[in-house]
């Protein structure tokens, strides 16, 4: 069977083919178009998270790591992460190259906070909170990956993560936790609740609470 992307493309296909060649406008609607399936996104759970985030003994990486996880963020946007985007005395942080361009805010857990504070009297980040070999320039996204890469292997998981599973185990562990899916979506900065829709579909909070009829056996 033709994957329904394919099948897209065949359509796309046919009509261009009557618009160039036969110079006919065809009623593309009446041509069936599959439906695309759900992706759901990858989620580790919370064991799995812990284990990734303790396995570096070097505290810078572990810091990116549990950044990328507390707060929610993108690779892009932890590395235009800057010092004063951490707003400390109200527990937020002001990400402003965000997706789509927009302002977003977070809240700052104050367990990493405190690994924050820890990591300014090492490092003393100046242009960027993360930066490269060069001063002035951020961490290269290569390099993060592999950070991640190093932990979950120290961790001993064999599943392929990457940086956004960390994305969508926050936005996961939230919803499981009891948080309400509008605030998820102004969180993660999405403009349509149905982007945010897809993590119901991983949550297992509701299933695991259905009695099987087994039970009553």
């Amino acid at each position: 069977m033709l994957s329904s992307s394919y099948q897209n493309q065949i359509v796309n296909a046919i009509k261009l083919y009557f618009n160039i060649i036969k110079e006919t406008a065809i009623v593309i609607e009446k041509i069936h178009r599959p439906k695309q399936g759900k992706v759901l996104p990858n989620v580790l759970s919370k064991e799995e998270v812990k284990a990734i985030l303790c396995a570096h003994s070097n505290l810078k990486h572990k810091v990116k790591l549990s950044l990328i996880y507390s707060c929610g963020l993108r690779c892009g946007e932890l590395l235009a992460f800057q010092p004063h985007h951490i707003d400390s005395k109200r527990n937020i942080v002001l990400l402003k190259k965000s997706k789509g361009k927009k302002y977003r805010i977070v809240p700052l857990s104050s367990k990493i906070l405190e690994m924050l504070r820890e990591y300014f009297i090492i490092h003393k980040p100046k242009t960027y909170l993360f930066e490269g070999q060069k001063e002035g320039l951020p961490y290269d996204a290569r390099s993060l990956q592999q950070v991640l890469k190093q932990a979950s292997s120290k961790a001993r998981i064999s599943k392929p993560v990457t940086l956004h599973w960390l994305l969508h185990s926050y936005a996961t562990h939230l919803l499981k936790n009891g948080t309400d899916l509008r605030y998820i979506q102004e969180l993660l900065g999405h403009n349509s609740s149905k982007t945010t829709e897809i993590y119901t579909y991983v949550s297992t909070k509701n299933i695991q609470q259905i009695k099987s009829p087994f039970d009553d056996l």
